[in-house]
């Protein structure tokens, strides 16, 4: 007969073995690692077909291999072009996270690197992550836990996303044509000014911008408000060297949302972007229509 620890010992070790499961449209997964106590050098294998999710592991024991697809047609046609962004969350610990290919280990994220919440990103093409708990006598508090992005690294100012390249981001100007495909697929657009620097870092500032007129956004990254209710006010992530002085001029902003958070892309002055617009529309080569008026 089992005394009374025993058996409330037994309920939580089968409560926490059938914690393993996927989200209803597979971009997430939340799994125990008390499901390795019995067989700890097996390692599993997580497949997650999302262009973002999460991924949580209690209790961390052994090693489990996340294998990330892309579920997009655009995605799928361009995996060379595909880049994997994870950011674990500030609480995420008791793990090491590594990229994995061909048996070769890269460390991408140690355990205490985890607290600090930055982002680290990798070709799709490099392999996929490889998640190993660090060995300790008590896991009950561990969580490892972060979320996942897949990003092109090709296209409308995708130049200006710092955690895509080695080298300092430049304010390299975008094309005519990258403008033009930048108003209609990026993830935020609008015409307005920048305002003052809010908070980030010293490499990628944020500042405050108002738009007065907002083409589309995802997210809901710009609420209506500003001085008198005048605007739609948001924050956006710029790199250090591409920082605008405050109401200097009015620009077309546009840019990409990461983990919630916008970043700028093409930024072009307004007035210059409305002749690029007015002549692709008489040539009949604007890839998607907009209301300047």
């Amino acid at each position: 007969m089992l005394r009374p620890w025993a058996t409330h010992w037994v309920m939580f070790v089968l409560v926490c073995r059938t914690v393993a499961q996927y989200s209803s449209d597979l971009c997430s997964w939340r799994g125990s690692g008390l499901s390795h106590e019995a067989h700890r050098r097996d390692v599993e294998q997580v497949y997650l077909r999302c262009s973002q999710g999460s991924l949580e592991w209690l209790y961390p024991t052994g090693a489990i291999i996340v294998n990330l697809r892309p579920n997009t047609e655009s995605l799928s046609r361009r995996t060379a072009d595909v880049f994997v962004c994870i950011k674990p969350q500030t609480f995420s610990q008791g793990s090491h996270v590594y990229l994995e290919h061909e048996g070769d280990l890269r460390l991408l994220l140690s355990d205490a690197d985890q607290a600090q919440g930055a982002v680290r990103c990798f070709s799709l093409k490099e392999g996929a992550l490889f998640v190993e708990a660090v060995p300790q006598r008590d896991i009950s508090r561990k969580i490892t836990a972060f979320q996942y992005e897949l990003v092109l690294s090709q296209g409308p100012g995708g130049h200006m996303y710092p955690y895509l390249h080695q080298e300092p981001v430049t304010c390299k100007p975008c094309s005519d044509q990258e403008v033009l495909l930048a108003v209609c697929t990026s993830d935020f657009a609008g015409c307005g000014t920048f305002g003052d620097a809010a908070s980030g870092s010293n490499q990628h500032p944020v500042v405050t911008a108002t738009l007065r007129r907002l083409f589309h956004q995802k997210s809901g990254l710009f609420a209506w408000g500003g001085p008198r209710g005048q605007g739609w006010r948001g924050r956006v992530s710029v790199p250090a060297a591409c920082v605008m002085r405050p109401g200097e001029d009015e620009y077309l902003l546009t840019g990409s949302v990461h983990f919630g958070e916008a970043w700028l892309g093409c930024a072009p002055r307004y007035r210059d972007f409305l002749k690029l617009y007015a002549e692709a529309v008489n040539t009949g080569t604007n890839p998607c229509h907009i209301d300047t008026d």
